[in-house]
């Protein structure tokens, strides 16, 4: 008897479970929160304000470096050296998320703790923004200024990993994209408010605050740490927990490293599509997260954007991702993720391509083409996030959506070396947006050679 192909038959998925289950509105609503209340930490922490506007500015020189004043190679020097320490700790903790991403995932999967496990991570990076409080406009508090933040970013993806696999417990197969694709809706828009709110505040001089030891950006860290736990409070008041697993084996936690190698190994066997998704998700969302991570540095060295004019982008660029996403979802629904992501990737190659191509008409062309780049990566990731549900088997969604977020640590350096490289070939700053478009065509041809399994098909 012959054995059948891979994917023919799968392990039930969480979804097919529950496919009759219907999902109070405030369940997901208040799933779709949790979003919006991280979205603060990447936003305002990690992106525009904390680290940009303070913690790699010359308060943190020695006085004498920093009264030299830019231009000043010395200045230059010290600068490009916070840069690179921040850069530093943010590496490390990458390679922390991506060692213990899987088996933090596969632990609450077996104990049936993904709530809690939420919870903590949670709460610890609602602590880590808190002590950023302390960390004032000095040289002495740089390396624990960068440690919370790094330290902050591992409990944020490590978190994110267990509210992804709770994503199967507020959706069922006709539902999973609009509820993936509100909650990275919500996230935007939260990020857009967050943004928003301390630009005001920033735009008014911090309305007569004292700016000594760096006040103002301490009381925002402090702001975002309380938008965070207070929004954050509806998931674990009203999504339920996750039963235990059954006869799930259960070992210390460097045993479960070998447990992890094992269900790697049977994912292969059972479900090739997760296996594979895996890894074509992996250069495609690092393409993404390139779209984001070097789209200010674009509009500022390319196109002559001054410091308002990237701001105002930023927030149109949010809220252009932040309601497509949720619009997308409905898409996701009816003619499958796998779809949603290809039309995504294409339509943020072609546009990439154009703002290269045409970049000497103007800054028009980077407002068109870049919010067309953002319209189309929100449901990209959205879509993501969904196919990665669809196809997951029953009670191992914490351990495979840590292997999602190991794979994508995994490929983080291909837009960066891409884009470095193709700048240092040709000495031109726009040549690095070939190098994010090359990563993301790789990724959309990667998924276009990805099956869809009749559980990762619309329902409908």
């Amino acid at each position: 008897m012959s054995t059948p192909p891979p994917d023919v038959v799968v392990p039930a998925t969480g979804l097919e479970l529950h496919a009759d289950r219907a999902v109070p509105r405030r369940q997901v609503l208040s799933w779709a929160l949790w979003d919006w209340a991280a979205q603060p930490f990447n936003s305002v922490i990690l992106t525009f304000i904390f680290t940009a506007l303070y913690l790699t500015t010359d308060v943190f020189l020695e006085p004498e470096v920093a009264a030299l004043g830019e231009g000043d190679p010395a200045y230059e020097a010290g600068i490009a050296g916070l840069a690179s320490g921040l850069g530093l700790a943010g590496t490390v903790a990458g390679v922390l998320v991506a060692l213990i991403a899987p088996v933090l995932g596969q632990r609450s999967d077996g104990t049936g703790r993904r709530k809690r496990a939420l919870a903590v991570n949670t709460g610890l990076l609602v602590l880590c923004m808190a002590a950023l409080f302390f960390v004032q406009g000095a040289p002495a508090y740089f390396v624990l200024g960068v440690s919370l933040v790094a330290v902050g970013s591992v409990f944020n993806e490590i978190a994110g990993v267990h509210y992804n696999a709770m994503l199967v417990q507020v959706s069922n197969p006709s539902t999973v994209g609009r509820v993936s694709g509100l909650g990275w809706g919500f996230g935007y828009l939260g990020g857009i408010v967050a943004l928003v709110l301390v630009v005001i505040a920033y735009a008014a001089d911090w309305f007569g605050l004292p700016e000594d030891d760096g006040l103002p950006f301490r009381i925002v860290a402090v702001g975002c740490a309380l938008w965070t736990l207070l929004f954050a409070i509806p998931i674990f008041r009203n999504v339920p927990e996750l039963p235990a697993a059954e006869r799930q084996e259960r070992v210390g936690f460097f045993r479960s490293y070998v447990l992890l190698a094992r269900h790697v190994a049977r994912l292969w066997r059972e479900s090739r599509t997760t296996f594979w998704f895996l890894l074509a998700s992996a250069v495609f969302r690092d393409g993404l997260a390139g779209v984001f991570s070097y789209g200010a540095v674009i509009a500022a060295a390319v196109f002559g954007f001054g410091f308002l004019q990237v701001v105002a982008f930023g927030i149109a660029a949010n809220l252009v991702a932040g309601v497509s996403t949720i619009v997308a979802g409905r898409f996701d629904d009816r003619l499958g993720p796998k779809t949603v992501i290809v039309g995504s990737l294409v339509g943020l190659v072609v546009a990439g391509t154009a703002v290269f191509v045409l970049r000497d008409l103007g800054d028009v062309v980077f407002w068109i083409g870049g919010l067309l780049l953002c319209l189309f990566v929100g449901p990209a990731q959205s879509a993501s996030r969904s196919f990665l549900a669809r196809v997951t088997p029953a009670g191992r969604e914490g351990e495979v959506f840590g292997l999602y977020a190991t794979t994508g640590r995994a490929a983080s350096f291909l837009s960066p070396a891409l884009w470095t490289l193709l700048i240092a070939v040709s000495g031109v700053t726009a040549w690095g947006i070939l190098g994010i478009v090359a990563v993301l065509a790789v990724g959309l041809v990667l998924m276009l050679l990805v099956r869809v399994p009749r559980e990762a098909r619309p329902s409908a």
